[in-house]
């Protein structure tokens, strides 16, 4: 007897590693066993007979129930209870364990595969019994049109399940007995290459087959079926198809049908392919279609094939071809071809000189109105008043001459072109060419001076050789700088080549010099022509008037400047008032020319000078100046034809203590008319003279220097003693005016103050003068005191005539009523 701690420790040690203890046991029963039953399959390995315990056989539930398994427990032999059916199961598995009342496992599980071995016993069948088939002429030899579906329950992969078909008999059997082939392995049908023959020559109708399929491969036992296969010859549809449009842009809803192949036969799938690979497809139905909207000018046309095919996509026959075509649209405008530079135009080219031609491209269908392109210039547009156009343009060839209207060198214009195609027809799509134009320059112009004709110009004979005589400048219309180069030269007049040119090379203006000493005997003038001439060749029509210029130079003895004495002198008396005459500037030589005489050196600005009579005489009063001080100041003389020969000579001052005022006659205030009337102020000297020494010589008399006065006065001398003060404007303003009169005698001067009042006159030419008060004539005062006076008399006399009323009627009222008097009755 065994241990029971040995017994234990192996049941432990079985739960621990149950599947590395019990390896699974597997058993093969062959299906529809004819033996006895139970049959014995395998003895299972059980614990010795010492172990108690119960042998659970467990599985599948149904198995179980049904009780197709089950174990002796004397033996120890898995037994099967009755005859199994591969087709309904294949394999069972199934665990045995050694278990207590209590469900506590003593050993085990033991896996226990049984696998039921397949016998031929299931008949092959086709899935249907008659097969119908639609086959179209003209299809491929070889090419199965129909593929024959059977089966076979038995185990896959054994001889028991390998089917073979054949065709046992075709009717009928014209024109040939083998028009078609069975492939035995697949059950491919198709024609065979004699029917396929002799299908060309026969119409339509229909075979029907006889066809067999048998397991156990090629051996010659085994279980078979039988079918019936129709096949129908039906006409050929796959005809070849006409080209397709299909215009591009075309906005549709896509895809879009645009063709239809038919396969008459049955079991078709159509495959369609495009060279180059374009948007397009077929359905199951052959409708061909365009998936997306097409663009001739990326691709304006396709190839398409299609092919009818079997389930393993072989082609029943030839593909069909289908061009498609892009019908073209107008969706596309003319493009210009760039350009890189101007075109360059010389000027005063003739017209019809060719410019340039305009190449735009339309990328629409060539030879199409959409690709038609005519051309219009758009500018530069003719000028106002020209006889011409400037550029002419062939409208349809595109080509731009030159018009009739003329071109300025170094013009650049911008040619500006539309191109339009459709012929320029409306609606077309157009586009702006621009063609940048230079007119260059020729060398046409010759150059000419600005001034032909030059004033003369004096030369003194002792001018030094270098001398500048004269510039001249020349311009030339050219544009180019090459053009513009001048070249100058003395063509007549200078024989002994007294005279010289200079310029710089390059420049536009040249320099006339001196090159020799003058003789005024030899030539007293000269007269030269100078010519302008272009450097490069020039074009065109020779230099004109306008080429050359004439210099005259006229020679000139020299002329002495004037002469005046080294120094002058004048003594003043610093009371000398402005405007005194002092001296006068006189040449020491005779002249043959007008002087003309200014100051210099006047920093007090006491002094002035005559510009032509040369006197000098205060220009203010000599304010600052004290008796025995000298003031210099240098006078200038020049020629007035000849600025630039002058003298110079100083003149001295001698400031002189002033001499006593002699007493003048006052001038009584005078009234004078404004309007002006042929009336006057006298103005008399001195009453007596204040140096007897000096004799009664005459006196002189000057208005003030304020030139208001001497705008507004005259004063005219009478006498030698008396002057005459007169209006010298028609109207003065009406007021008192002091007028300032300055008397001279002899060396002394002195200022009269005139009192003068203007006032305006009336018709007889009398002065309207204000009138006084009059002399009993009461004032405003008086007279309001008088009408006051007055009206409080009237007011007391009044008010003293109602109280003598009132106190009247009062009395008779006090009075009884009997002593009033009685009325008499009527």
């Amino acid at each position: 007897m065994v241990p029971a701690w040995l017994l234990l420790l192996c049941l432990s040690v079985a739960q621990v590693f149950p599947e590395d203890w019990y390896a699974e046991l597997n058993v093969e029963v062959p299906e529809n066993y004819g033996g006895n039953f139970p049959l014995y399959l395998i003895k299972l390995p059980l614990p010795p007979e010492e172990t108690e315990g119960k042998i659970v056989l467990s599985g599948t539930p149904g198995m179980v129930a049904e009780g197709l398994f089950a174990v002796d427990p004397e033996s120890g032999f898995l037994l099967v209870t009755r005859a199994l059916d591969r087709e309904e199961e294949s394999e069972y598995q199934l665990q045995v364990t050694l278990e207590t009342e209590d469900g506590r496992v003593l050993w085990g599980p033991q896996p226990v595969l049984v696998n039921v071995k397949d016998e031929n016993d299931q008949v092959p069948h086709f899935s249907q019994f008659i097969y119908k088939f639609q086959l179209s002429l003209g299809t491929k030899p070889g090419i199965p049109f129909l593929f024959l579906e059977a089966s076979d329950e038995d185990e896959p992969g054994t001889a028991n399940s390998d089917l073979r078909f054949y065709i046992l008999n075709q009717a009928p059997a014209q024109p040939s007995p083998h028009m078609f082939q069975l492939e035995p392995q697949l059950g491919a049908l198709a024609l065979s290459p004699e029917g396929s023959t002799s299908l060309g020559q026969a119409a339509e109708g229909l075979y029907q087959l006889l066809v067999q399929v048998k397991d156990m491969g090629d051996q010659a036992s085994g279980h078979q079926a039988t079918a019936t296969v129709d096949v129908f010859i039906v006409e050929n549809t796959w005809v070849p198809l006409d080209p397709v449009h299909v215009p591009e842009n075309l906005k549709v809803p896509y895809p879009h049908p645009i063709a239809q192949v038919h396969w008459n036969g049955g079991d078709v799938h159509y495959h369609l392919e495009s060279q180059p690979p374009g948007p397009f497809d077929v359905d199951t139905e052959g409708k061909v279609y365009v998936t997306e909207e097409l663009d001739r000018e990326t691709q304006a046309e396709y190839l398409l094939q299609v092919w009818a095919q079997n389930a393993r996509c072989e082609d029943y026959t030839e593909p069909l071809g289908l061009r498609v075509a892009v019908m073209d649209d107008n969706d596309n405008a003319p493009v210009c071809s760039p350009r890189d530079s101007p075109v360059s135009i010389p000027e005063l080219s003739p017209p019809g000189t060719k410019v340039t031609r305009l190449l735009a491209e339309d990328m629409d269908a060539p030879g199409s109105p959409n690709s038609h392109i005519v051309y219009q210039l758009l500018n530069p547009e003719p000028e106002e008043g020209a006889d011409g156009r400037a550029f002419e343009l062939d409208f349809t060839s595109g080509s731009v001459t030159l018009g009739d209207a003329p071109l300025r060198a170094g013009q650049n214009i911008l040619l500006r072109v539309k191109a339009v195609d459709q012929g320029g027809a409306e609606g077309g799509l157009s586009s702006t060419c621009e063609v940048a134009v230079t007119i260059t320059d020729i060398n046409d112009h010759a150059p000419e001076f600005t001034v032909s004709q030059i004033e003369p110009v004096s030369l003194p004979e002792d001018a030094e050789p270098g001398t500048l005589v004269a510039t001249l400048m020349a311009t030339d219309a050219d544009l180019e700088p090459a053009f513009r180069l001048m070249d100058f030269a003395i063509e007549a007049g200078d024989v002994e080549g007294t005279f010289g040119l200079d310029w710089e090379p390059g420049s536009s203006h040249v320099q006339l010099r001196l090159l020799k000493n003058l003789s005024y005997e030899a030539a007293s003038s000269h007269r030269l022509v100078v010519v302008v001439r272009s450097v490069a060749e020039l074009v065109g029509p020779g230099p004109g008037p306008g080429a050359t210029a004439t210099v005259t130079v006229l020679v000139e003895k020299p002329v002495p400047p004037p002469r005046l004495d080294q120094s002058y002198e004048a003594s003043v008396p610093v009371s000398t008032p402005a405007g005194s005459l002092l001296l006068t500037i006189q040449p020491s030589e005779p002249v043959s020319s007008p002087l003309r005489f200014s100051l210099l050196n006047d920093s007090e600005g006491w002094l002035c000078i005559k510009e032509v009579s040369g006197e000098v005489r205060t220009a203010r009063p000599l304010q600052g100046a004290q008796p025995g001080d000298m003031y210099t100041v240098l006078v200038e003389a020049q020629y007035e034809d000849q600025p630039t020969l002058s003298t110079s000579a100083t003149l001295v001052i001698h400031f002189l203590k002033a001499p006593s005022a002699p007493t003048l006659n006052p001038v009584p205030t005078r009234h004078l008319c404004t309007p002006r009337q042929d009336h006057g102020v006298v103005i008399s000297g001195p009453r007596e003279d204040p140096d007897p020494a000096g004799g009664h010589g005459p006196y002189s008399f000057a208005l003030g220097p304020n030139p208001t006065v001497q705008r507004d006065w005259h004063l005219q001398a009478l006498n030698g003693s008396h002057a005459y003060l007169t209006l010298a404007l028609h109207w003065v303003e009406p007021r008192e005016h002091t007028v300032p009169v300055v008397v001279s005698h002899n060396a002394g001067t002195w200022q009269l103050l005139v009192r003068v009042i203007v006032c305006r006159c009336n018709v007889e030419g009398q002065c309207m003068r204000k009138v006084g008060r009059m002399k009993g004539m009461p004032s405003k005062l008086s007279a309001v005191g008088i009408l006051v006076g007055t009206l409080m008399a009237i007011g007391i006399f009044l008010i003293l005539i109602f109280t003598h009323l009132t106190l009247a009627r009062k009395k008779d009222l006090d009075q009884p009523v009997d002593s009033v008097p009685l009325k008499a009755a009527v």
